[in-house]
């Protein structure tokens, strides 16, 4: 079951439990601020407005299993040719250890994608990182093409599109 957060405190709330765990997990060692991310700390005005999403999958018995968001990108890559009109920003996706390569990543995606569709959006950015198992191959697999490879030793950031 997939759910659209919208401004239910429960909802956000157990959002914004799940993606500091998840972040936490994946990236507070590589960081020098491993508190709350800003976009976590300001929940609602960052994913409770027009021009984001930000979707839980939750198991039939209501508990959350994985995450998906967008958000308006804001030109902040100067390196990279994508105008922000139109363009939104793929953030937060994650799934249970446990539950990885049964296809919930691809219907958090997918879910997402309809979302953004309806909303107008026609370009989809996002980075990732190849110390993030699968993370280049999957996003490849939905339609995103690699723009830049940075070589930068800790973070080797992918910068990847998709039109829509």
């Amino acid at each position: 079951m997939f759910e659209v957060v919208g401004s239910s405190s429960t909802s956000t709330d157990e959002a914004v439990a799940f993606a500091h765990r998840a972040w936490r997990e994946l990236f507070a060692e590589r960081t020098a601020s491993p508190g709350m991310p800003a976009d976590l700390a300001n929940f609602a005005a960052t994913y409770c407005r027009a021009g984001a999403c930000f979707v839980l999958a939750r198991t039939p018995e209501g508990e959350v299993i994985g995450s998906i968001a967008y958000r308006p990108y804001d030109g902040r890559f100067a390196a990279l040719d994508v105008p922000p009109e139109g363009c939104a920003e793929v953030v937060r996706l994650y799934v249970l250890p446990q539950l990885r390569r049964a296809g919930l990543g691809s219907a958090l995606f997918q879910r997402l994608q309809q979302q953004a569709l309806a909303c107008g959006v026609r370009q989809l950015y996002l980075h990732t990182h190849p110390f993030l198992p699968g993370a280049i191959g999957f996003w490849e697999r939905q339609g995103f093409h690699t723009l830049l490879a940075e070589a930068e030793p800790v973070w080797q950031t992918h910068h990847m599109l998709k039109t829509l």
